[in-house]
């Protein structure tokens, strides 16, 4: 096996070389134990948002980040394990309704979430979750166990030992302009949730104007590799492209979220909430086929069976499913400038103003406010009047309307048509 040094992986791959398998390893593991520099990675990651991966490469490159820390087993469990994961959008609250649903659908199942807080425009679902009144998101493996065990379905914090080579990555990334590379987005994601034992996997892949992938070829790339590196590392994987031109469902925040899955659960949602029911069914068809169940999840949901393994899911985590969630001290409407049909609601322009409201975070370290957040009053295709509300924006702060105002400047076009109705799933890879 050859000796490796940083300058000269580097230099490799800047001049377009493929690095050996032993060579990937080495830098993983010395950059994650301190041997490597920031700087020196810094300058691998340009040259490989410059140059690529090749696939072999890129396998190698999840693999030793999966090494580099932890990697959770749930093969004592018993039952087929099946996880989801989205690219984030604005208002996708899926996983709340996601979860139990798929472990409501067959008891040979298991979900085990492991999700994250957001930033920026995108909400988190641990944020959503932990608007639950004692909710706690850290499980302990043995409670992870238990949990998946006598409830089928969990949502929880990835410990801070799964891929802490990511971590420092995504960081550096974050700070050198090499965030948007396909290779290093993908195998970021991968790591992360090969590296939490599931051995199926859906992939949520957004866009449009909400989404990370504002286009489709960019999202199909994106897709077509998170899926080979699963399908190379023994995980069956597949991928959904997505629409998030449009905020999903009725509601964009923490508690209104909360809120919009409880009511899906309980089949009382109204239309507003019908392509978040759609991408849900569509995505646990695609979960329970991977698993190779025979279950109508429709079925389930209108059965009222995920509602108690919601209820089951949140106990089991500290929370009181029934306890009062916090809400929003000050509410402002926002009105439509014309009479005619909504034909859009920009969802990035409504992820900024969720977030200027309190509901997100602009810096990792920032609070969020639970109860902040927008309703929909309107969704692409219904009738309105000129002056109606289209929005209804809640904060605790009612100094927050004025920039949430602000961002959703030209937020909702109108038009003398209603749009056509496009499926939110567009297509599926793998």
């Amino acid at each position: 096996m050859a000796v490796w040094d940083a300058t000269s992986v580097i230099i490799l791959k800047r001049d377009k070389g493929v690095l050996p398998d032993d060579a990937i390893r080495w830098f993983i593991d010395a950059y994650t134990n301190g041997t490597v520099s920031h700087e020196q990675a810094a300058a691998l990651v340009m040259a490989v948002f410059l140059n690529g991966l090749t696939p072999g490469e890129l396998s190698v490159w999840t693999e030793a980040m999966i090494q580099s820390g932890d990697r959770i087993d749930h093969t004592a469990l018993g039952r087929i394990t099946v996880d989801k994961h989205s690219t984030g959008g604005v208002g996708d609250k899926v996983s709340l309704i996601l979860c139990p649903l798929v472990a409501a659908s067959s008891k040979e199942v298991a979900v085990p979430q492991l999700a994250g807080r957001g930033l920026g425009h995108t909400g988190g679902t641990i944020d959503k979750m932990e608007a639950i009144p004692g909710w706690r998101p850290e499980l302990s493996a043995e409670k992870m166990r238990t949990t998946l065990r006598e409830v089928g379905a969990m949502i929880a914090s990835a410990s801070t030992n799964i891929a802490p080579a990511d971590k420092l990555l995504y960081a550096l990334r974050d700070t050198t302009g090499t965030v948007a590379s396909i290779p290093l987005i993908a195998s970021s994601i991968m790591s992360k949730k090969i590296a939490g034992g599931t051995k199926n996997l859906v992939l949520d892949v957004k866009v449009g104007r909400g989404a990370f992938m504002t286009n489709l070829p960019d999202a199909r790339q994106l897709a077509e590799t998170m899926v080979g590196i699963g399908q190379r590392a023994g995980v069956n994987t597949v991928a959904l492209l997505t629409r998030m031109d449009n905020p999903l469902g009725s509601m964009v925040g923490n508690t209104v979220e909360v809120d919009e899955s409880v009511a899906v659960l309980g089949g009382v949602a109204d239309s507003r909430s019908q392509d978040l029911i759609d991408l849900t069914l569509a995505l646990a068809d695609e979960m329970l086929s991977l698993c190779g169940i025979k279950a109508d999840p429709a079925e389930v949901l209108a059965s009222g069976a995920a509602t108690e393994t919601w209820q089951a899911m949140v106990l089991a985590q500290g929370g009181d499913p029934g306890a009062d969630r916090p809400s929003a001290s000050s509410v402002s409407d926002f009105a439509a400038s014309a009479a005619g049909f909504v034909t859009e609601i920009n969802a990035l322009a409504v992820g900024i103003a969720s977030m200027r409201l309190g509901a997100g975070r602009a810096r990792k370290e920032d609070a969020v406010s639970f109860g902040a957040g927008i309703e929909l009053l309107k969704k692409p295709g219904d009738p309105v009047q000129k002056g109606e509300p289209v929005l209804r924006l809640l904060a605790d702060d009612p100094s927050r309307f004025g920039p949430a105002i602000e961002a959703l400047h030209a937020a909702v076009t109108i038009g003398a048509d209603p749009p056509e109705h496009d499926s939110v799933v567009i297509e599926r890879v793998g």
